[in-house]
């Protein structure tokens, strides 16, 4: 575990893997924080100097006054690789963590070596969605969240998933309950804002997506609609909902190991 000051606060990061590997940067879903990736993380490190962070907001990382935007996020993002002398890293992101992967391919290409999006689109849900969400958490605070994170199994996990693996669910779901009230709204308000529909095509790094086949939150045709429109773009299909890292567990490393360590093809 380790900070890195930012102008306004300190970003949580832990980096775990040999030294002298490649830079591969985990960035966490809405609502979670860098604990989300803990079963990648024996898989990614035997090829990888795998860093993970709390999104701005969440964890142990700073909350500032939202609300947040993708692009606020993804400097915080080259802040963290500039404070760390990295210069290219791979990127793998999940649902917002997706999002900001998206704007890093789009307006920061040449920071990366390959980009992995999962479960998330290129515009997810709509004001409808995400405006009573922020007022309901900005009024009550803790409970809110931790209505959301009873709320939230479902929406995460398959119900034979939950039902078979309740201790897990719980551990991520808690993640959740945890998080900061202003965060996760300042966030819910990044997410809410972000459409990259009209910018996809300008991703010319090697993209790999990854959709999960029950996910009510961002369904398969957003990631296909992001592989239609990022040339070259790989797609990959999991039986899971939202959170396909957690519930296709070896099946979703071994995919993006597989396309992270294949020579890129010309």
């Amino acid at each position: 575990m380790g900070f890195v000051q930012l102008a306004d606060g300190e970003l949580n990061y832990q980096l775990d893997g040999p030294e002298e590997a490649p830079v591969l940067v985990l960035s966490n879903s809405l609502g979670t924080d860098l604990h989300m990736w803990d079963l990648q993380i024996p898989a990614f490190t035997k090829h990888f100097r795998v860093l993970r962070f709390d999104t701005r907001g969440h964890g142990r990382s700073l909350v500032t006054p939202g609300p947040y935007s993708i692009e606020q996020l993804g400097h915080d993002v080259l802040a963290l690789l500039d404070a760390l002398h990295i210069e290219r890293a791979h990127f793998c992101g999940l649902s917002m963590g997706g999002l900001i992967g998206q704007w890093l391919g789009i307006n920061a290409g040449e920071r990366l070596h390959k980009l992995v999006v999962c479960n998330t689109a290129a515009k997810i849900g709509d004001p409808s969605v995400w405006n009573p969400r922020i007022e309901t958490v900005l009024r009550d605070g803790p409970a809110a969240m931790v209505a959301l994170r009873d709320a939230s199994i479902a929406r995460w996990f398959t119900p034979d998933f939950a039902e078979a693996n309740p201790q897990q669910a719980k551990q991520i779901t808690d993640m959740l309950a945890a998080t900061s009230p202003q965060g996760y709204a300042a966030n819910c308000a990044a997410v809410r804002d972000a459409d990259f529909r009209e910018q996809l095509s300008l991703i010319k790094v090697p993209t790999l997506v990854i959709s999960g086949t029950e996910d009510a939150v961002t369904p398969p045709s957003g990631g296909h609609f992001i592989q239609e429109h990022v040339q070259g773009a790989e797609y990959a299909e999991f039986y899971a909902a939202h959170l396909s890292n957690v519930q296709a567990g070896a099946a979703f490393s071994n995919r993006v190991l597989e396309f992270l360590l294949a020579e890129r093809r010309v």
